[in-house]
């Protein structure tokens, strides 16, 4: 049987690694950057586009997914990767994040969480058990269990009784999984598509086709509670670990010590996901410390408000001084933006509302970190991680704009 997840590279002066991750749905390279498409969608660009920036996986989420559309109207569109037409991997949120940030009037307890939707106000109610049927029902490849995400800041009292209640939500999340493991592997191997020239990597993990199932990691900043919440999260034996309640709102190195906290706990030989990260460079500090997948809506959401990612910072192309900037977003980006276009078309169009402007943006940011994960797999197997993360992150100069939530 084909390993689910094997280590293919190590850097000699880091924990970085190159791995790969097999779905039913296809391999994911890692390191490994996952496009943020909440409500079914990348903002602003198509699945075909998505394909040609070699995105190997992108995110949707059971809350907003469960609020809207709803997951029978899901169901009966075939499921969630015909009703977004993207034959790659995906890897549904539980929503815990979402409940606790947007529901309105939400009650949590041991059973579960009752709360109103945020978009009309109808009352729900989400149990571990539920959150998983309802990742079951999408077909997505990775379903993470239902975690309390604490708020920052919070007292030790509250991150120790939250991570425990998360720990016990993810054993019944385990073992709902179990349980029902066969229904949730015929609805993924639904889903994939016979002989896709497109994938075909999909047709190999077809024969195994089931539902990935990640646990994660609590504890706020307490690094105590985070050892303790990812051993209990380990002894579970899920076929993923994430670190979860990070960039939250903490400073910097509050959140690198929670992933140090964390990581030296989880195994060598099952993949390790930072969830809600981050900045380019964060993305390669947490590459170091021995993560292999990340998510962020940073490169979307900056590209509508008009700033771009480059390697030396960010570029706020609303800014006067690129009016009549004849060069690229950034010369040496071989993305169909830069080769196509100038800044200040770019600018033109942003500042007459034009919204190609926004998605050529767009583009750009999504390529801008899907090649930065491709440039860490290259010095992960040539051993030279380590000079290129220091090289790149002393070049790198953050601006104010990137320290807006996650």
């Amino acid at each position: 049987m084909q390993q689910m997840f094997e280590l293919l590279a190590q850097d000699r002066e880091s924990r970085a690694r190159h791995g790969r991750l097999t779905t039913a749905h296809g391999a994911i390279e890692t390191p490994a950057f996952v496009p943020v498409g909440t409500q079914g969608s990348v903002k602003a660009v198509s699945p075909r586009e998505l394909r040609e920036l070699n995105a190997p996986i992108v995110l949707g989420n059971t809350y907003h997914l469960f609020v809207r559309p709803g997951i029978e109207v899901i169901k009966h569109l075939g499921g969630l990767h015909t009703f977004m037409n993207w034959d790659r991997p995906i890897l549904t949120d539980s929503g815990g994040y979402q409940i606790f940030s947007l529901a309105k009037l939400r009650k949590i307890s041991e059973e579960g969480v009752q709360f109103q939707n945020h978009v009309d106000g109808t009352p729900a109610f989400i149990s571990p058990e539920i959150a998983m049927e309802i990742q079951a029902a999408l077909g997505s490849d990775i379903a993470m269990v239902l975690d309390e995400c604490p708020p920052w800041p919070c007292e030790y009292d509250y991150a120790a009784k939250s991570a425990e209640m998360t720990t016990r939500w993810a054993k019944r999340c385990r073992e709902w999984a179990e349980a029902n493991a066969q229904r949730t592997a015929d609805v993924v191997a639904a889903a994939v598509p016979s002989g896709s020239s497109e994938n075909p990597a999909a047709d190999t993990a077809a024969t195994t086709a089931k539902q990935l199932v990640f646990g994660i990691v609590q504890g706020a900043t307490f690094e105590e509670l985070r050892q303790r919440s990812a051993q209990a999260i380990v002894d579970l034996n899920f076929d993923g670990y994430a670190i979860g309640g990070v960039s939250v709102g903490e400073p910097e190195e509050e959140m690198i010590r929670a992933v140090e906290s964390s990581e030296p706990l989880l195994p060598n030989d099952k993949p390790r996901y930072a969830m809600g990260l981050g900045t380019p460079p964060q993305l390669l500090e947490m590459i170091a410390r021995g993560m292999d997948m990340f998510d962020c809506v940073l490169p979307t959401r900056l590209a509508r408000n008009g700033t771009a990612f480059t390697s030396t910072g960010t570029l706020n192309l609303k800014n006067a001084e690129f009016a009549r900037d004849k060069r690229p977003i950034e010369d040496s980006c071989d993305c169909t933006s830069c080769r196509e276009f100038s800044r200040g078309y770019i600018r033109h169009l942003i500042k007459a509302e034009e919204i190609l402007g926004l998605r050529l943006i767009t583009l750009h940011n999504l390529h801008f970190y899907l090649d930065l994960m491709r440039q860490a797999r290259d010095k992960i197997d040539k051993g030279t991680f380590d000079g290129f993360r220091g090289e790149f992150v002393s070049n790198y100069e953050t601006r104010d704009v990137e320290s807006a939530n996650l």
